[in-house]
């Protein structure tokens, strides 16, 4: 070939193919159907940076990674696809079912990792509209996407590894803003998202195989439907399958109290085996391993629930406003909590008052825990400001019980306990019954010492 023609037929080359993806080039109007224009932009090379418009779309658009390999969606913020059609409006689909380990990798894996989507809103237009669905990726990093108007936000399904999601808002969903459904699901990281007002759940795993979830710096509220069922702006549920390795620090988790059931944080440890380990007879679960600290949690029924779990610890977090309790821990085993702020802070009182906020704590048929150096203040309308209904070799101790209704700490029929160097003392002038203390019920073996307590008036 004559090397002086290679130049123009290079460009001959380029301009053709620029032609023809600028015949395929979505509208973006708003009004066209841009599904089949945009498919095929992916589908020429899996990577697509949309220009500023309203992106219509009928059906999904797959991302097929065994076919593109490494695969880039990307804005600057100002594109929005408009999902007309039932579905997600993008679903990436890898063949990696490995671990996160190399030995694990196939061939392939390195030529499907790390796809990433970015810079754009996805807005939900029709009842059964998802945002992303995404299964059998490695590295999966989501990042400054808005998802609003549709079913769920991001939907996670069979088999993840390495995800990360940041920067994100999930809002005003009709169900849930980050699903994890029963999916296997290791090494992923949320961080710095807001995720808020989807009626389903903000962040809800449910059954599958969970592991190494971290959530962090996130603001999450408001995540429940007042006139549907209960739901909780974190919901670990291992029902049917296995949650566990469970980090959540540095999050404003908030809202609403007009739900019925709603929880800030709910872990369900039960499992898929509800017969793993027996004690005397009780069921008992090896689901949990969940670290929650450093977290403002206000206005809901539950602040933190925790049921059939082991292995949690709830740290250094500030609680508020939990209109029936502040932390209901049940049926769970090895649960640490320590250094904790339960407060009735004036500045936060419905009406200015505090009429409908109970606030307040209680462990029930929970053994081998602790509950120490913990501030608790304002219980209102329980029969103490800390209950222990049940459980053994407990440690409740150097905590403060300050100004509530009821007594201070009340155990009944827990047995081999120590409770020690607390302060219970209700200084109100206008206190009802008398003043509170330590009170046992049908206990046994406990060591109550050193607690200094109000003399009765």
């Amino acid at each position: 070939m004559n090397s002086t023609l290679t130049p123009l037929l290079s460009l001959w080359a380029g301009l053709s193919i620029a032609a023809s993806l600028c015949a395929a080039s979505p509208v973006g109007d708003g009004k066209s159907d841009d599904t089949e224009a945009l498919q095929a932009l992916i589908d020429a090379g899996g990577s697509v940076r949309l220009p500023k418009g309203r992106y219509r779309l009928t059906k999904t658009v797959t991302v097929d990674l065994a076919r593109l390999g490494a695969f880039g969606l990307s804005s600057d913020g100002t594109a929005t696809l408009i999902m007309a059609g039932p579905g997600p409006a993008l679903k990436i689909v890898g063949t990696h079912g490995g671990t996160a380990a190399p030995k694990s990798f196939k061939p392939e894996t390195w030529a499907q990792r790390t796809p990433v989507v970015q810079g754009l809103e996805i807005v939900g237009a029709h009842p059964e509209a998802d945002g992303l669905e995404a299964t059998g990726t490695m590295q999966l990093t989501l990042s400054r996407l808005t998802v609003r108007e549709a079913r769920h936000g991001i939907h996670l399904t069979v088999r993840n590894r390495n995800v990360v999601i940041s920067d994100c808002h999930l809002y005003r969903n009709r169900g849930v803003g980050l699903f994890l459904d029963q999916v296997n699901l290791h090494q992923t990281n949320v961080v710095g998202c807001h995720i808020s007002y989807n009626l389903g759940g903000g962040i809800v795993a449910v059954g599958g195989e969970v592991r190494n979830l971290h959530v962090g710096t996130c603001d999450i509220e408001a995540n429940h439907d007042e006139n549907g069922p209960p739901s909780a702006n974190i919901l670990l549920d291992s029902t049917g399958g296995s949650i566990a390795e469970v980090a959540v620090t540095g999050c404003t988790i908030q809202h609403t109290n007009k739900a019925a059931g709603s929880a800030n944080i709910r872990i369900l440890g039960a499992g898929k085996d509800p017969s793993l380990l027996r004690r005397e007879g009780r069921e008992h679960t090896r689901e949990g391993h969940v670290t929650v600290v450093g977290n403002i949690f206000s206005d809901v029924k539950v602040n933190l629930e925790i049921r059939q779990s082991r292995g949690v610890t709830v740290s250094a977090n500030t609680f508020w406003e939990g209109f029936e309790h502040d932390l209901v821990v049940e049926d769970s085993a090895s649960v640490v909590v320590t250094g904790n702020n339960f407060d009735r802070n004036p500045r936060y009182l419905v009406n200015g008052f505090g009429l409908a906020e109970n606030n307040g704590v209680v462990f029930r048929r929970t053994d081998d825990s602790s509950f120490s150096g913990n501030v608790v203040n304002g219980v209102r309308r329980h029969p103490a400001a800390l209950r222990f209904e049940g459980g053994r070799r407990l440690r409740v101790q150097d905590n403060s019980v300050l100004d509530s209704d009821g007594d201070g700490i009340l155990l009944q029929e827990v047995s081999d306990s120590l409770v020690s160097g607390n302060l219970v003392r209700d200084d109100r002038k206008d206190r009802p019954g008398p003043a509170p203390g330590v009170t046992e019920k049908a206990c046994a073996g406990n060591l109550v010492q050193g607690n200094l307590t109000a003399a009765p008036r």
